[in-house]
Parts: structure tokens; sequence; C-alpha cells
């Protein structure tokens, strides 16, 4: 699998998708909402000197992800000669948000933005952003072939309002060692969180400074994730049907009691930085039991050494479930050649041909039944250890909804979680701090 990608100077156990999961974005306000349609284009047909349609791609990779994209857009570059991708632009996907958000205000933007599936609603707010319903849903790759996470992550209200770009799923890694030195036996599909608690309390071992499990606990992002699935497996949702309210009032407690019976048993190591680096560390460096990540994790623990077992999440009901988190390409209007330019790049990047690629260099899943049926592919799984855990657990993940309030109910969760791990509030009180604040929200108009 391909190496993690890592923002320069970053700890070693940062990954890029470690560094994509740490903020919701709360920055994309009035500037999103004001931007008048088409203030971009101030290209007069979008046609270079040298006669091709030029597409500016702000694609927010570094490492081995900046290197596959580039390769891509080589390819396309040289087999649409009409066209004319140029990659150079933008700044890292975790700060995307807020170079869009500018670059809405100012009237000048890309033609194409890497921007994650947690901020969409936000962005796809502005009349800027091209509805590709149509080009999606009538392309040549069948819009039924994407993994449901996938085309649920770009739809909002009924419209595709962006690509899907990259896709991934948690499921739990373990230190098959630690299990062997407790006695313990490996967990197999259909585990609960019960036993999941029972097992990081039975790995902890205060004298070796050896921890059951970890959780991010600033409270961003990268610490709500990792609950939703618990939330969904007991019957709740982010929002509640008629969207004026979470939808996770009452099970959310229960939820947050298993973090609490984590908390109170010192079996979770709490990872009190953004990004979660020092939690990835413990485990890398063999102090850890168990981890829930995603696959983006699996080549750090492969160069680490670690002799490690992949089970998918627990259950509060023994059926699989999971979460994902895709991101996506987003197109925004820069005059009509232009925007058909890129809706041409977006529909050839996610072809199984050119997506398989990107996943193998990039780390990543699958975005398609017809990218993982691929020989590539399979190859790919069969030399990492654990992979197919990850594919198989898309046929169960879901994902956040695209919903403009996401960030703020988010931002009221994590604060729960985090008060819950430290020993600051109970369940229950945390909960009711959240719902307060998130149903605020959740009655704005938007």
């Amino acid at each position: 699998m391909a190496a993690a990608h890592r923002i320069p100077g970053t700890p070693a156990g940062l990954s890029r998708r470690t560094v994509l999961r740490r903020g919701t974005g709360l920055a994309l306000g009035a500037a999103a909402t004001t931007a008048l349609p088409g203030c971009g284009t101030n290209m007069s047909d979008g046609v270079g000197a040298d006669g091709r349609v030029l597409v500016e791609l702000w694609h927010g990779q570094t490492d081995t992800g900046r290197e596959a994209i580039e390769k891509l857009v080589t390819e396309f570059n040289r087999t649409h000669p009409g066209i004319r991708v140029d990659p150079g632009g933008g700044v890292l996907a975790d700060a995307m948000l807020q170079k869009i958000t500018a670059a809405i205000a100012s009237g000048s933007f890309p033609d194409i933005a890497y921007v994650f599936g947690s901020d969409l609603a936000s962005v796809a707010r502005s009349p800027s952003v091209v509805d590709l319903t149509d080009t999606v849903r009538s392309g040549p790759l069948p819009w039924s072939d994407f993994w449901a996470p996938a085309r649920e992550a770009v739809t909002l209200n009924g419209q595709v309002r962006a690509a899907p770009a990259l896709i991934d799923s948690l499921a739990v890694v373990c230190n098959k060692k630690l299990f062997r030195e407790a006695g313990l036996p490996l967990p197999e599909p259909g585990w609960t969180w019960a036993e999941f608690v029972a097992t990081a309390e039975k790995l902890t071992d205060g004298g070796r400074g050896t921890f059951g499990t970890g959780w991010p606990g600033v409270g961003d992002e990268d610490t709500v994730w990792r609950l939703w699935p618990m939330v969904w497996d007991l019957g709740g949702d982010v929002v509640s049907a008629d969207g004026r309210r979470i939808g996770f009032a009452d099970v959310g407690v229960q939820a947050l009691e298993t973090v609490a019976a984590l908390a109170k048993d010192k079996s979770v190591y709490v990872d009190p930085k953004p990004g979660s680096e020092q939690m990835y560390q413990v485990f890398l460096s063999g102090r850890m039991g168990m981890v829930v990540t995603g696959p983006w994790q699996l080549p750090d623990v492969q160069q680490a050494k670690i002799d490690y077992h992949v089970v998918p999440l627990p259950s509060y009901s023994g059926k699989p479930i999971t979460i994902s988190g895709p991101d996506t390409w987003t197109v925004f209007d820069n005059g009509p050649a232009r925007v058909r330019a890129a809706r041409t790049f977006v529909t050839w990047l996610s072809r199984p041909a050119q997506d398989v690629r990107w996943d193998v260099m990039a780390g990543s899943l699958p975005l398609s039944r017809g990218t993982q049926a691929l020989p590539a592919w399979q190859a790919q799984e069969a030399r990492t250890d654990g992979l197919p855990v990850f594919t198989r657990a898309l046929d169960t993940a879901r994902v956040r909804p695209v919903h403009p309030a996401y960030p703020q109910i988010s931002q009221a969760l994590g604060q729960a979680i985090a008060a819950v791990l430290l020993g600051r509030s109970t369940p229950v009180k945390a909960l009711r701090a959240c719902a307060d604040e998130a149903n605020a929200a959740l009655l704005i108009p938007r």
C-alpha cells in the first residue's frame, strides 16, 4: 500500500488522513452566500492562447498523493489535447476550506478543488458551485456502481454537488503480540462494544505503560466521527427526521457510557493534541492493544513492524456497521467552456482505470465496485494484510449528513465526548449540553 501522506515537518505518526480529519470547518459563512454567480469568469471563453481550455485544479495533496494526482493529470492532458489541467494551485487539503472561502469572496476561484465531505454543504451554498447531477448520473461509470457512501457524501437535497474523490472506512487494528501476552483471543467479526471494553481493560497494564485502546480527546472531528457508528447502530441519527433537532438525544447517552467505561477503567489513551499523532505513536511503539483507524494507517503499522490483525468495528447489535468519510472534487463555474472541461476531467478521474491508480498510490479505497474488481486492486489487497476488511466494510458503511449545520453539531458532540473521556462530565450531562448547542444551530435558517 502507498505510504501515508504527511505534511512536511510533522511527526511520523501524522498521516494525511489524520490531518484531513482535523477540522470540520466553521469559516464559510456569508462569503459563500454573497458571491455572485459567475464571478470567477474573468476569461472570455476559457480558451487559452494555445487553443486549449484551461482547468485550474487545487488538489490539496502532498507527498505520494501529490505525485499520484500529477501523474494522472499528465496522462489526461496527453490524451485530451483540447484541455489543459493545471495542478499547481491551491493549498494543502486541511487548509482548503479557508482558501476556497477567500476565493469565493474575491470572485477568483479554481475550476476544481478537493473539498472534505464534511465541508461540502457549506461550500455548496455558493451559487458558483456546479451541479454535477447530470454529469455523474449519465457518465460512462454507472452511478449505482459507486459505493453508497460515495454517492451519499456528494448528494445534497437530491442534487449531486461534487464528484467522489476519496473513500475510506473505520475498523480496528489489533497488536497480536499484546493479545498473546495477555492470553486473549483475537476479536472476530460480530463482536460487541461490551467485548471491546472488556478486552481493552485486560490489555491495559499500568506497570508496563500499555493501553487497551486510544481515542482523540481534543473534541475535534477526529474525536467525533468514531462515535457515529455507535449512534447509528443504536437506531439514532445525526439529525432527526424533521431536521429541527439532533437524532441522538437518547441513544447518544448509551454511546457515551461506552466511552465513559473505557475512561473509568483507565484503559483508553486520551490523545491531548489535535491530529491524533500521539495516539498512533503509542500504538506504533507497541504500547496499545487496539486502535480504531482507517486504511491510511496500515503503511505506518507495517513500517513499525507491528504484527497486526484487522477486524470490523464492534457493535451493540452484532450486525456490521462502520463510518466512511468520503472527500470530493468540487467544480466551480468559471464559464461554460471551463465547466465542460472540468466535468470531463472529474468523470475521467473516477473511472476504474484511473481510480485504481489513485487508490494504490494515494492509499485509499476503491470508489466503485468496478475498481474493486480490477486485478490491480485485487493484487493490492493480496499484498496488504487487513486491507480487504476495510473494503468489505464499505458494504455497511454510512456517512455523516451533507448538512450545513453539521460543523456545529460536530463541535458540540466533540466537546461532550472530550468531557466524558477526561472525567469532567457524565454522559447524561454532556449529552444534554451537546443537545442544547446543536439544536440551537439546527434552528438557524439556511
